[in-house]
């Protein structure tokens, strides 16, 4: 189990690994462009060499690509529909250059229409998403409930992996969202009886990573917010049994809260490790 956070690429993606060790980082996540779209700046050869130069110089064991935040693969507008499967496109391909272990995603909203009609349309895009080449894997990232937001529940990314089976792809936990979503993380009971909740209907296997934030909303609120650890609804006392928890052992885990602490989230998180390595 290793832990990072998601840094910024201002002044170029190579400047990512250095920010990511200042912060206490082993591991980092980035946006490979803007998170509202739009084209993306080049990859050049020489921008690849000197990005995994100074992953090797800082110490970064692997690192991350969260795609846009505009990704709506259920949309009934096909410009939009459209437009997020050529960004993630784009993503995967720019990931397996800079030699990114994951891109993650979340797929998108219903809004108001038929979420499972939305369901099989996302996955009917998935595989159109999947069947390109690349090396770097797709996770899908669950969400936190909001509106007609799809992913929000393990029935939602089971039926992904079931649709999806044949193809490579895995799912990305974020406490937060779970927690927004009514699945209860305070302390080692809870964490014990959710994960068995998801191994049971989606398999702990399909679990590749997880985003690491604290929530400043109450369980099953249905909203994105985050916290610093210990600073929220959840409370350290979850992060303590995540960290603990044996089936997530291989887990890494991404911090995606406000730089001012982000290093002391990362701190709690490795003082933890220590504690239940002895």
């Amino acid at each position: 189990m290793l832990f990072g956070a998601h840094v910024s690429i201002a002044g170029g993606i190579d400047k990512a690994p250095e920010r990511a060790a200042e912060f206490g980082c082993e591991v980092f996540q980035i946006f490979s462009r803007s998170p509202q779209g739009g084209p993306p700046p080049e990859l050049t050869s020489d921008l690849v060499v000197r990005l995994q130069e100074n992953i090797k110089k800082y110490g970064q064991k692997e690192f991350y690509v969260h795609t846009p935040y505009i990704i709506n693969l259920a949309s009934t507008e096909k410009r939009i529909e459209e437009s997020s499967v050529r960004l993630i496109k784009e993503d995967l391909a720019r990931a397996s250059t800079l030699g990114a272990r994951y891109v993650m995603t979340h797929v998108g909203s219903a809004k108001d229409g038929d979420k499972n009609g939305a369901n099989k349309k996302v996955a009917e895009n998935l595989k159109r998403i999947l069947d390109g080449k690349h090396t770097t894997e797709l996770l899908i990232e669950m969400s936190a409930g909001a509106g007609g937001i799809i992913g929000d529940t393990f029935e939602d990314l089971a039926f992904f992996i079931h649709e999806l089976h044949g193809y490579t792809v895995g799912i990305c936990f974020d406490t937060a969202h779970m927690f927004a979503s009514g699945y209860d993380i305070r302390d080692e009971a809870h964490v014990q009886e959710t994960l068995n909740a998801f191994d049971r209907i989606v398999g702990i296997s399909h679990l590749k990573l997880s985003h690491c934030n604290d929530s400043k909303v109450g369980l099953g609120e249905k909203k994105d917010r985050h916290e610093h650890l210990g600073d929220g609804l959840i409370g350290i006392a979850g992060f303590a049994a995540l960290v603990k928890e044996p089936r997530l052992n291989m887990i890494n885990f991404v911090c995606e809260t406000e730089h001012d602490k982000v290093a002391q989230d990362i701190s709690i998180l490795k003082e933890f490790r220590t504690k239940w390595e002895r």
